[in-house]
């Protein structure tokens, strides 16, 4: 039998080689880009956060979450390290449940795909993007340019809208449209939120450990955790990207920066009135050195009113308290976000319901499949968007016939 895939991404990799494995299909993969597996090496800044060991439901968002269990339950965590293992990767896990490859470079991860693609029942088509496609009773006939190719099953693995410069595109979502299929609307993920820059102006490059709230009109929508970076535009961090999905598909939300989690608001208080007993002379601009960074610290101080260049006998008690409050909730209101050209993943995609979870093959085109990020599924900062990458590729490259 003979097999299309295109996208030779995470998922459409993980689904050759596992189709290819039987041996009995040809498999043809496409790859509009030259290379394969281009987004993959700037995942994890460079090192590919491969796989999450805390890989659950609950990381996971889109229309119905729950979507994701069948191929998270038939290819779990372990199920891919030891995928990755049979290709000669080797892995070490950090806190948090983190997986990186041992050699903290993404391109091993890349290597280990390709040496897997070596197979002689496997053509990589690199540098051929496919503009079309029709189901038939013959199946499916892919058109490339001028060029036209046959196969009886058909994977649709091209990935998201996000990170256009590294090749995401809407060239999934429309072939799939093409062939009866719906989308829904589409937001960036995993992406840097813009917000008033008053205040951040001069923090950038700044970074901080925060527990973040975001809220619209009072109301709580997310929280997160970890480290913050502002820049010159607003605000960055894995803790910002946790809560970027939330920020990107509401207007009008406002970040609430706990920027001193791990000290109590007393614990704080009394810390400071112990300074300014001890240094009655130091300038009001050094209250927080040694607290906070010391850009970060003047300009809190700074937007509740305190007077950097006094001494600090001459804060008042309002003043003080003002401070200690600005430290645990500081706010920033949010303006929008870098879009799909900076994000890591995109919230939204081709509707779940119109495939059979049990086996991600097409509820309205038999012979059709659909995995990774084309799908409206997306996870967390942290891995879980490359297991749900390799659970949907591994599940789609059985080519199971639809139970549902």
């Amino acid at each position: 039998m003979k097999i299309a895939i295109i996208g030779a991404g995470a998922s459409g990799m993980a689904a050759a080689i596992t189709a290819a494995a039987s041996g009995t299909h040809e498999i043809l993969l496409f790859e509009r880009q030259a290379r394969v597996g281009k987004k993959l090496l700037a995942t994890g800044n460079g090192r590919c956060n491969l796989t999450n060991r805390q890989a659950a439901v609950s990381h996971y968002h889109g229309t119905d979450p729950s979507f994701i269990l069948p191929a998270l339950q038939a290819f779990p965590v372990e199920s891919t390290l030891d995928f990755f293992s049979a290709l000669g990767l080797y892995t070490v896990t950090e806190p948090g449940g983190r997986v990186y490859p041992y050699s903290d470079q993404a391109n091993s991860v890349v290597d280990v795909l390709r040496f897997g693609l070596e197979r002689k029942n496997i053509t990589l088509l690199a540098g051929t993007e496919i503009t079309g496609v029709k189901h038939d009773a013959e199946g499916f006939l892919l058109r490339a340019g001028s060029e036209s190719y046959r196969a009886d099953r058909l994977i649709v693995a091209c990935g998201g809208a996000a990170g256009t410069k590294l090749g995401g595109g809407l060239s999934g979502y429309q072939l799939l449209r093409s062939l009866g299929h719906h989308c829904t609307k589409l937001y960036p993920s995993l992406v840097q939120l813009k917000t008033d820059t008053e205040q951040v102006r001069g923090l950038k490059g700044v970074r901080a450990n925060a527990r973040l709230r975001l809220l619209l009109n009072g109301s709580l929508l997310a929280v997160a955790g970890g480290e913050v970076q502002f820049t010159e535009y607003g605000i960055s961090g894995p803790a910002v990207f946790d809560l970027s999905r939330a920020a990107s598909t509401a207007e009008g939300t406002e970040l609430h920066l706990d920027l001193l989690p791990d000290m109590r608001s007393e614990e704080l208080l009394s810390t400071l009135c112990i300074r300014i007993s001890r240094y009655p002379n130091m300038l009001c601009e050094d209250l927080l050195t040694g607290i906070l960074h010391n850009r970060l610290g003047r300009m809190l101080l700074k937007s509740v009113g305190v007077p950097l260049s006094n001494p600090l006998t001459s804060l008042n008690w309002k003043q003080l308290t003002d401070a200690v409050e600005a430290c645990h909730d500081f706010r920033l209101r949010v303006l929008g976000n870098m879009g799909m050209e900076h994000a890591q993943v995109t919230a939204g995609g081709i509707c779940t319901q119109e495939f059979c979870a049990e086996t991600l093959e097409s509820r309205i085109v038999p012979g059709l499949y659909a995995c990774g990020e084309v799908l409206d599924v997306d996870g967390d900062c942290g891995g879980y968007n490359l297991q749900w990458a390799w659970s949907s590729g591994l599940l789609a490259g059985k080519l199971r016939q639809a139970s549902c």
